[in-house]
């Protein structure tokens, strides 16, 4: 067996085999930003994908919780404009973060609220209430952000 293949199946400082080891490294590394403000506060949301974009870059799974207003980010054609002076385009980063693999998890209660059809979303766009959203985070530790 070659030696990085030895290495490989080395044990933890807590007595795990590297395989479980890495398992939990690979589940720490999600990322969920709670964002329940939509184009009302555009810097918000800017600020919300920026973040969003920049923990993809690092390779971390990435899920959005839309809620209340922000839940309107699903709809094709919605995620348009600039914020403010200098603030990037929203469309570039809605599409950097769903090319990079971000999901949107869109509040089920509050789409029914506003008689939106889950039907026309965009699609990395899911419904997902609180108990999809939490299988989703999982039991471990996770960076949680809130705008």
């Amino acid at each position: 067996m070659p030696r990085h293949a030895r290495r490989q199946l080395g044990r933890d400082t807590a007595g795990n085999s590297s395989e479980t080891a890495e398992r939990k490294r690979m589940m720490a590394d999600k990322v969920l930003i709670n964002l329940a403000t939509g184009l009302e506060d555009g810097e918000r949301v800017t600020v919300a994908f920026l973040v969003a974009g920049a923990a993809l870059e690092r390779g971390h799974d990435v899920a959005m919780f839309l809620t209340k207003e922000a839940v309107r980010l699903a709809l094709p054609g919605h995620a348009e404009g600039v914020a403010c002076d200098g603030c990037p385009p929203l469309a570039r980063l809605f599409e950097q973060f769903a090319q990079g693999g971000g999901e949107l998890l869109v509040c089920p209660i509050c789409v029914k609220s506003r008689k939106i059809g889950e039907d026309t979303f965009v699609a990395n766009a899911r419904l997902a209430g609180a108990t999809p959203m939490w299988e989703w985070l999982g039991d471990e530790a996770r960076m949680v952000f809130s705008y």
